[in-house]
């Protein structure tokens, strides 16, 4: 519900919202049309002087030139001011909508680890396929680095020990040989890759990610994937609408003829875990007369299709680099955008409260995210109000309600019996069953 409110005219937002799309509305068309326009004038009258020998004709072209030009170049000033008008209307709306004030926090988890996020910008910008940006910022970064470790002696780099017993000069030369990774040659060649496949995917050529899932087939299918069969099903549906739809050469390797030749090629070692598909797409070559009326309409309908199989792709090629199929970054700053109103309102309220938290480094309560952002199970204890891990795990009571281990044992301190924090039921301590997540 909080979602379809911010669309509503009472909401905070619905000004930002409304200067935003004027915003994009008023973009760079006009102006490029207008340049384009200059240079078309400029063109015709360079080609027309060329052609004329006569002073007097160069004369009145040129003069007649003069005014279509000036014309041009004043309605490139108007288009320009009414892109710069939207875009200070905008900031104005946002600043508005999100006014600048600092978090009420006096501590910053991150503050003692630039490392990783700077791992995470390169590794981010790498991923976005800003070769020169990540290597300027990489470089940069090694600069830093260096010079921040050639002002500690080496025996005060021998000598630095955590208070847990950490040894922080085997913590940095791991810390060095993981940026080092990001610096690899071979990273960025298989990013550039990716890119490279995922562009002829934009233009409908399924060629290069098939050959390169079947390169990588026995990884995928260690995994459990099904990328090959996917996009090979998918380039027998897109040679079978023909040449009309797929705009390939219309020949033996196109229409229905050449699908039913790709899918007598290839298909034949996918008999063993896709056989029903198979013979679902060699069934419809009998209702290829009247396809829409057919039972297997739906299997030739691929309006999203191209889309979904450059996510799987994008997914599969990531997974393989050992990477998520997300940017890191990308959901940390995604994630801590939802959390941030509650994180503010909360932290407040401890302010006034004169209270502060109890758990160092964790929130002290739980913030709903998408399901898209939950990788894994997790389970907060309503009498810790803290996350359940592998040495303080989630336990079911008799009852039916879940707690934490040391919760658990926290309230059967005295004894071995306990009585629930939730209900009147009492137990024991060996009654409560583990909960595996």
């Amino acid at each position: 519900m909080a979602g379809a409110e911010d669309d509503t005219p009472s909401s905070p937002f619905g000004p930002l919202l409304a200067e935003l799309a004027r915003m994009r509305k008023s973009n760079l068309n006009a102006a490029i049309n207008d340049v384009d326009s200059i240079i078309d004038l400029l063109t015709a009258a360079r080609e027309q002087v060329a052609r004329d020998d006569d002073s007097h004709k160069i004369g009145m072209a040129m003069t007649t030139l003069q005014n279509p030009v000036k014309a041009r170049f004043e309605a490139i000033t108007e288009d320009l001011k009414d892109v710069t008008k939207a875009q200070r209307s905008f900031g104005k709306a946002l600043d508005k909508a999100l006014p600048h004030r600092e978090l009420p926090i006096e501590t910053d988890a991150m503050a003692d680890h630039p490392e990783l996020i700077n791992r995470a910008i390169a590794m981010h910008l790498l991923r976005e396929g800003q070769f020169s940006v990540a290597s300027t910022f990489l470089q940069e970064e090694q600069n830093l680095r260096e010079q921040n470790h050639t002002s500690v002696s080496s025996h005060s780099k021998r000598s630095r020990i955590d208070e847990d017993g950490d040894d922080d000069m085997k913590r940095d030369e791991d810390e060095d040989e993981d940026m080092q990774g990001l610096h690899s040659e071979d990273l960025q060649d298989k990013f550039s890759e990716m890119y490279r496949i995922l562009a002829q995917l934009k233009e409908r050529n399924l060629v290069p990610a098939i050959e390169w899932a079947r390169i990588n087939n026995p990884k995928l299918e260690t995994r459990g994937s099904n990328l090959e069969f996917e996009l090979s099903k998918l380039q027998f549906v897109w040679l079978f609408k023909g040449p009309s739809v797929n705009g390939l050469p219309d020949d033996d390797n196109n229409g229905r003829m050449g699908a039913l030749a790709y899918a007598r090629q290839h298909f034949g070692r996918f008999q063993s875990r896709h056989i029903k598909d198979i013979q679902q797409l060699s069934c419809a070559m009998l209702y290829a007369p009247n396809l829409e009326e057919s039972p297997y309409r739906k299997i030739f309908e691929i309006d999203s299709a191209f889309e979904d199989v450059a996510t799987s792709f994008t997914r599969e090629f990531c997974s393989l680099l050992g990477l998520s199929a997300e940017s890191p970054l990308y959901m940390a700053v995604t994630a801590g955008s939802i959390a941030l109103p509650r994180l503010i309102k909360y932290t407040t309220y401890m302010k006034e409260k004169k209270t502060e938290w109890t758990t160092e480094n964790e929130l002290a309560f739980e913030t709903p995210l998408p399901p898209s952002m939950i990788y894994h199970p997790i389970f907060v204890c309503p009498v810790s109000k803290e996350q359940t891990t592998e040495h303080n795990p989630p336990m079911m009571l008799p009852c039916g309600h879940v707690i934490c281990k040391e919760s658990l044992q926290n309230i059967a301190a005295k004894g071995s019996r306990y009585k629930c924090p939730y209900c009147p039921t009492e137990g024991h301590l060996r009654d409560a069953i583990k909960i595996t997540l």
